[in-house]
């Protein structure tokens, strides 16, 4: 122990300081360490003077106001996210380490919990801070870190269109929207060889002097010379991997065709896949046929075979690295960057017509009433009777029948919309959430441009394969619970309170109302949307309800799906394209004894959140690069039409200003609040409208607007629209209470933030 010099009455020895220290998760300083050892009054002289004694001895270390160990992470560190190790983990370094003193820094291998928030998620470059601990591996990274918050996103490196300047050097024109007029000048010898056009990373920086932004470019990521690289700046904007590592597609290639050992031939049965026209891998098939049983008259026995992507994508493999890593399919209009290679999508685990192929099938027993009585599941090879689309299935069961679905009326489509039939009725009687929000579809021409854009019909095909799908997702989750083996679940929340209150007090406006004082369920909403079907408030109140409802997510945690309005379902119909439903398969097999490519008998709930959150968070990263590229895609589009007026709504009304859909495109663009008129506008939340302060003209969600495209910025996929049409003079309705204590603020035009509309929410 070492000897204390003239310690004060009352004080702790360094020991048992420094035991102290090295004990807590928390921040430790010196009111901590006061508190728990119960010094008062004129010891804290005394506890400051040890602590710097400490301090000068080198055996504790101080970092804003923290103490902990030298050479040792404390439990509570800012770190930075450095890089992604060969699974697809994040690798943290501390923002703060003496490399002189202790070496190189130490290496944190991130955890993201099952039920991580929007600031619990980050990403290479990200500061964050960290609550770590010291691992028993063995390895060189040998500290695991949580995120406790994100501090700072990467904001150093910016991406963008690089245009060469006469004379060198030149200019980035920044992608993200919110950047747009900010751009950056690029030195002859920061260029980095870049040509004009190209998608480049640029680092930024200042002129100590002027402060005028400028940059380097740190990467060159591809040529933008048509709208076929469109794609490309959502792909690196997002960090959405798109080059599968060499192992995974040597992986791939030496896979060999599954064979018919320790399966079911199921190779007679004429299942059929109906997808898209333009699909190119077919991961799912259907068959459908009644029921002899005399215990169940008028049902069908209902099958979906799915594609055994498990068998060539065993746990800890090369391929399972790299699909755990993107998470999902991301499907642009000029191309998809898939979960798996080719190899392992659009063939081997492709349901070809006529072709032997390997798959995980449901079979269930439905009644007359559309209720599923009893389902079991089968490893087998099938071999599939037709590959058809949408509408060439719903042409033939329409008395239009080409030379292809002819034969298969009788014995194979009539028995499918039978059944369909049938289970349409218990999916209104459990009367899912029922919003009709319209999604558009870009067709391209041959050499990547915008040939149009359409609202591709809604087919009963369509609903078939849908209601199909939903009822083996039931199936899957609800034999995997009764096995008691974990899984991923598909969960959607209800709507928060603040959520429904705010719904509550829009439909007052407009005199409707929600139930209170009772548990919302799907046809509380239903109710709504069908009172205002085919009024004038039809596309308004769908917004509203859309914004309302939370965001499905994956979860190892069952807490049902609101949407669907079922108490446990999980995504088992395409593990070609998710990788939630590759872990539902495995699942199966580990709960069926069907082989040792099965989920690891190690595999517990925890790791099972983790992985959630990963693909969950993958998924969202998706959804947000599909939907910029169809924004660029349409700016580009729309660029030769500069001063041409539309017709369309507002889908959105925020403090800043209009946004706008078009009805033509679906085309989203804005209009600043400082263009509206020559008076103050006010944000009225309740109704989502902009108020004038003077004429009380109203700008409301979902009013119809004639508009005419000012301007078009394609790289950001931004349109900036005048307002033509004028606005409503009704009197607006009474300030809610929550306005009145200031959400909702008189402001000058043009201020503030804005948020375009959200689209409809995954199932």
């Amino acid at each position: 122990m070492i000897k204390v010099q003239n310690k004060p009455k009352g004080l702790p020895t360094k020991d048992d300081l420094l035991a102290f220290v090295g004990s807590q998760p928390g921040k430790v300083g010196a009111r901590e360490i006061a508190r728990h050892f119960g010094i008062k009054g004129g010891d804290r002289v005394g506890l400051k003077n040890m602590l710097r004694d400490l301090r000068d001895e080198g055996r504790v270390e101080q970092r804003r106001k923290r103490l902990h160990h030298p050479g040792q992470l404390p439990n509570v560190v800012m770190a930075d996210i450095a890089e992604r190790d060969r699974d697809g983990e994040l690798i943290a370094v501390p923002t703060e380490w003496d490399e002189d003193a202790h070496g190189a820094p130490p290496k944190i291998r991130i955890h993201i919990p099952r039920r991580a928030r929007p600031g619990e998620v980050a990403g290479v470059g990200d500061r964050a801070l960290l609550r770590t601990q010291e691992t028993a591996d063995e390895g060189p990274i040998r500290h695991s870190g949580r995120i406790i918050k994100v501090i700072d996103r990467a904001k150093h490196r910016v991406i963008g269109i690089f245009r060469e300047i006469p004379g060198g050097g030149g200019r980035l024109l920044p992608v993200d929207k919110k950047r747009l007029g900010q751009e950056l000048l690029i030195a002859p010898d920061a260029a980095s060889g870049a040509a004009d056009g190209d998608l480049v990373a640029v680092d930024v920086s200042r002129h100590p002097r002027t402060g005028a932004a400028s940059g380097r470019v740190k990467e060159r990521l591809g040529s933008l010379k048509s709208e076929r690289a469109v794609s490309l700046i959502a792909i690196h904007a997002h960090g959405i991997p798109h080059e599968f590592k060499r192992d995974a597609l040597a992986e791939a290639e030496e896979a060999k065709p599954a064979s018919l050992e320790h399966r079911e031939d199921w190779r007679q049965v004429p299942l059929v896949t109906i997808d898209p026209i333009d699909a190119k891998d077919h991961d799912d098939a259907v068959h459908a046929i009644a029921d002899t049983d005399p215990a169940n008259p008028g049902g069908f026995i209902v099958t979906v075979a799915i594609a055994d992507v498990a068998h060539y994508v065993r746990p800890h493999s090369a391929l399972d690295r790299e699909a755990l890593l993107r998470g999902n399919s991301v499907y642009f209009p000029d191309r998809v960057v898939p979960m798996l290679p080719e190899r392992i999508s659009n063939d081997l685990c492709s349901l070809k017509p006529g072709v032997d192929r390997a798959a995980l099938a449901v079979r269930m027993v439905v009644g007359a009433d559309g209720r599923k009585r009893d389902h079991a599941f089968h490893r087998v090879m099938i071999r599939s009777a037709a590959r058809l689309h949408y509408a060439q299935a719903q042409a033939a069961i329409d008395g239009r029948a080409d030379e292809a679905t002819e034969p298969l009326i009788p014995t194979i489509l009539e028995p499918l919309y039978m059944a369909y039939a049938a289970i349409k009725r218990a999916r209104d009687d459990r009367a899912p959430l029922d919003l009709d929000l319209p999604e558009r579809k870009i067709l391209l021409n041959p050499d990547g441009t915008v040939d149009r854009v359409t609202t591709p019909e809604r087919l009963d095909a369509h609903r078939l394969i849908e209601e199909f799908m939903i009822l083996a997702n039931v199936a899957a989750a609800e034999t995997l619970e009764r096995a008691k083996v974990p899984l991923i679940y598909r969960v959607h929340d209800s709507p928060a309170l603040e959520k429904v209150e705010g719904l509550r007090e829009f439909l007052s406006t407009i005199g409707m109302s929600l139930p209170k004082g009772q548990v919302l369920r799907p046809a509380n909403f239903n109710h709504i949307l069908h009172r205002v079907k085919e009024t004038e408030y039809e596309k308004l109140v769908n917004e509203v309800v859309l914004r309302s409802q939370a965001q499905a997510e994956y979860a190892a945690a069952n807490y049902g799906h609101f949407g669907l309005n079922l108490r446990r379902y999980a995504h088992f119909t395409s593990p070609i394209r998710r990788y939630a439903d590759l872990i539902v398969h495995r699942a199966l097999i580990r709960a069926h004894r069907w082989g040792r490519d099965g989920l690891p008998d190690s595999t517990d709930p925890t790791a099972l959140g983790e992985i959630s959150a990963r693909i969950s968070a993958s998924e969202r990263r998706a959804m947000a690069a599909e939907r910029e590229t169809v924004d660029r895609l349409i700016a580009h589009f729309m660029v030769d039409r500069i001063g041409a007026t539309f017709e369309g709504h507002i889908s959105g009304a925020t403090r800043a200003g209009l946004f706008v859909k078009l009805d033509e495109t679906g085309a989203d663009g804005f209009i600043p609040a400082s263009t509206l008129g020559n008076e103050y506008f006010r944000y009225h939340e309740a109704e989502h409208a902009l108020v004038g302060s003077v004429s009380g003209e109203t700008h409301r969600l979902g009013d119809r607007v004639t508009v005419r495209l000012v301007e078009a910025a394609p790289v950001a996929g931004a349109l900036r629209f005048e307002l033509l049409s004028e606005g409503s003079h009704a009197k607006p309705a009474r300030r809610s209470a929550r306005e009145k204590g200031g959400r909702a603020t008189h402001f000058q035009r043009g201020q503030g933030k804005h948020k375009p509309a959200r689209r409809r929410p995954k199932r």
